[in-house]
């Protein structure tokens, strides 16, 4: 039994009809009636009472044709989801993300426009530190991640999606409160709230040489459990803490923001992904971040 087979027979058990049936197939009627007949000795009984003018289905062709469009149903749905499937776009896609990722807008667009191109394919986020997520990455707990640079990525490969200047997180009512701008060396005397140094160990050492080469050691005052969370301790007057500018679009209450002109201090947000990734899902993806990044 062969799928033409079951399509010439249900253009017949429509129309009622092999002359039209064969024209709306595209066919000669002879070959189709060839294939009905075909068809009927394979099942073993007749589809069709024929009759000079027109044909009817016998009761085992009523049975056939109901079953008859679910095969070719299910054999069209099947080809579709293997062409999704072949294009990336079905499919599950695990994405992890450095928590101080998710407060900049360009992460939630490229989430929404990705959501909107592929539609078919499900995704599942994971929210822990960067330093983790490179390991997570390796071990296949996630297809990918988006983290904050600088970090020691291992052998992953790095796509760049937005860069951003760090800021200062002052408490309310702190002298240097009301500037624009201000000298990370105006801060010399303030202690300082850092995240701990093993959730991401590079972006921690660019800050505390940043401090460095402004002409001081900074005093560690307090350990917040991620960079934002230094908002709410700085909040809590215990200390000024620096975190990325996309932070700063959150109003916290009991803090003031500021720019810090040192030009030494930076940070990036980028995509992350396993070396000869097969996955189109995931390369689909991953052109998008470079599609953002190149705006």
């Amino acid at each position: 039994m062969e799928f033409r087979q079951l399509r010439y027979f249900l253009a017949v058990a429509e129309h009622l009809h092999f002359t039209i049936a064969a024209e709306r197939m595209g066919i000669a009627q002879p070959p189709l009636s060839q294939q009905i007949m075909k068809l009927e000795r394979e099942i073993g009984a007749k589809l069709f009472l024929r009759h000079p003018r027109r044909v009817e289905l016998t009761e085992a062709g009523v049975i056939f044709r109901e079953h008859a469009q679910r095969v070719l149903d299910d054999a069209n749905d099947a080809l579709e989801q293997v062409k999704m499937a072949a294009r990336g776009a079905s499919g599950n896609l695990s994405i992890g993300f450095a928590g101080s990722t998710v407060f900049h807008p360009t992460v939630a667009r490229v989430l929404r426009q990705f959501r909107e191109d592929y539609p078919g394919v499900k995704i599942r986020t994971e929210e822990s530190n960067a330093a983790a997520l490179v390991g997570k990455l390796a071990d296949g707990q996630v297809d990918c991640a988006m983290i904050r640079l600088p970090l020691d990525c291992g052998d992953a490969i790095v796509t760049p999606l937005v860069q951003e200047k760090m800021i200062a997180v002052l408490p309310s009512g702190h002298a240097l409160g009301r500037r624009r701008s201000i000298d990370l060396k105006q801060l010399a005397g303030d202690p300082f709230i850092l995240y701990p140094r093993a959730i991401g160990p590079e972006l921690y050492d660019a800050i505390i040489s940043a401090c460095r080469a402004a002409g001081f050691s900074p005093t560690i005052g307090m350990e917040s459990p991620q960079i934002s969370s230094g908002v709410n301790m700085a909040a809590a007057g215990f200390g000024v803490a620096i975190v990325p500018e996309s932070i700063g679009q959150f109003r916290a209450e009991g803090v003031t923001y500021q720019n810090i002109s040192n030009k030494d201090l930076g940070t990036a947000i980028a995509l992350i992904t396993r070396p000869r990734e097969k996955s189109v899902t995931v390369k689909n993806f991953m052109e998008m971040v470079r599609q953002f990044y190149r705006r």
